[in-house]
């Protein structure tokens, strides 16, 4: 026995536990003292996922390549286990949610609301996503995910939080019904839902009528799971449930809640039915659709929120470009992207919490020479928008050409310069915002506006360093996961 034949229920015990210890505490203890609780549980997870990477080579247990879903030697017990994939989601997990409980210090009032037991109780869909072996468990855990952030967009009752947190709902729902549809067809065709038997399932083996309804069951899942993700054409919740939300919950929903409940569940779909050209074409497709709508219509928004929230659409695109080729690299290309997205728009959600401070509306136009007066959140405003454009050395830089080397590789090059184009224009609509906002004149009006202070300002310092360091340190770390074995 070992730590990992325990870590992946450690990862559901330990918030479930904090959930059980809040509601029986004194209610003062609880008011006063739960969000450092909540924050040392992220911070807890972040150090376990770290660990468990170095004790997979110290034990020798990664019998199987990084692309592969296969259980690591024994680790995992019964229904759940840990891959090297789920690791780099369980870290990010971790990191997205210290920064939200940060920002939630601030931003919420904690004895108002259930904060931490709808915190805790997301944390708790989002780990199961990652951990569990079969499709129907990956539906329950999706479906507590979906439901703990309907309820955190809508937290308020504000008019555009309910419209926010209602179109969210709504897509969900539709999401949902395909999720189901598609297990069903599933189960018929393989006669199991977890994720080795359906696996094994062999296209060339199956009848033209097994054939159809497999396609049918991959149409459904797709389509659910970019809904999920905020791609195109099922994007159109996402812009409107960030406006909305508090800043602690953008940065939750933004930062780790569409990787999870999309991508992650695409990664599982890409392994599950990786040969099947129809998959690839289709995430190749919308991808590449995702990167392009979501730049442009970034480039005409006027509100900080939305501005980020249609860059999202387009970062995932990249995301999806990466799974399409069904390569090593692309793989490895996608979830780097999964951490540099992670943490440059964590970063950016942040900045506009500091922002929110003092306009209410978050209109770029209103604003303007803000670098002087708010420096450390125009700083790590930059250094985010350098990684999201993809400017070396950050991360988002590496994770790009990851993915488009494995466009290219994969003789997809129309695709790869096509990503390529799109970072650039992303850079523009970046520069606009980083001009309206920061730079130029300072209008009087705003000469008494102040720096950010307390835990937004930390969060702010924190990811910008995290960003310059991880995207120094990439290439070692790559170097050091594939001679271990990891990648």
């Amino acid at each position: 026995m070992n730590y990992l034949d325990y870590s992946a229920e450690a990862f559901l015990l330990v918030p479930f536990a904090l959930i059980i210890i809040y509601n029986i505490c004194p209610k003062k203890i609880a008011e006063n003292y739960f969000q450092a609780f909540s924050a040392a549980v992220a911070i807890i997870q972040m150090i376990a996922s770290l660990s468990a990477f170095y004790l997979m080579n110290a034990y020798h247990i990664h019998e199987h390549n990084f692309i592969l879903l296969q259980i690591l030697g024994k680790s995992g017990i019964g229904s759940l286990r840990i891959t090297s994939v789920s690791l780099v989601f369980l870290f990010c997990i971790g990191l997205v949610s210290f920064s939200s409980v940060m920002i939630a210090i601030h931003t919420i009032d904690a004895k108002k609301t259930n904060y931490v037991n709808l915190f805790m109780t997301l944390i708790i869909g989002m780990n199961g996503m990652v951990l569990v072996k079969d499709l129907f468990s990956l539906y329950v855990f999706l479906e507590i995910v979906g439901l703990s952030s309907f309820v955190m967009i809508a937290m308020f009752q504000s008019k555009k939080g309910l419209e926010g947190s209602a179109k969210y709902l709504i897509m969900s729902e539709f999401a949902s019904i395909f999720i189901l549809t598609a297990l069903a067809l599933i189960f018929m065709l393989t006669g199991s839902l977890s994720y080795d038997a359906v696996g094994s399932f062999l296209l060339a083996n199956s009848t033209l009528s097994q054939q159809m309804l497999l396609y049918l069951s991959i149409i459904l899942l797709i389509c659910a799971f970019a809904i999920k993700t905020g791609a195109v054409p099922f994007h159109s919740w996402l812009p409107d449930a960030h406006q909305s939300a508090d800043t602690a919950i953008s940065v939750l929903l933004s930062g780790i809640v569409i990787k999870i409940a999309g991508i992650y569940s695409m990664v599982i779909l890409t392994r599950l039915f990786n040969g099947i050209e129809a998959v690839h074409v289709s995430l190749a497709t919308i991808g590449i659709i995702s990167i392009v709508t979501g730049a442009l219509l970034a480039a005409q928004q006027n509100h900080f929120k939305r501005i980020i929230a249609y860059s999202s659409v387009s970062q995932m695109g990249y995301i999806l470009l990466g799974l399409s080729t069904g390569s090593t690299l692309g793989l490895i290309g996608a979830i780097a992207h999964v951490f540099s997205h992670a943490v440059f728009k964590t970063t950016l959600f942040t900045n506009a919490g500091a922002l929110h401070e003092h306009f209410e509306s978050l209109d770029i136009n209103e604003m303007g020479g803000l670098q002087s007066r708010m420096p450390v959140t125009a700083f790590s405003s930059i250094i985010a928008f350098l990684s999201t454009a993809g400017i070396p050395p950050f991360t988002g830089f590496w994770s790009k050409l990851l993915i488009v080397m494995a466009l290219w590789t994969s003789g997809n090059t129309v695709m790869a310069g096509a990503a390529l184009a799109a970072s650039i224009f992303t850079s523009v609509y970046f520069l606009r915002l980083q001009k309206k906002v920061f730079f130029g004149p300072l209008p009087e009006r705003l000469s008494e506006v102040k720096e950010t202070t307390g835990s937004i300002k930390f969060i702010e310092i924190f990811l910008t360093a995290v960003t310059i360091t991880s995207g120094v340190l990439f290439p070692m770390i790559l170097v050091y996961l594939q001679n271990s074995g990891l990648i």
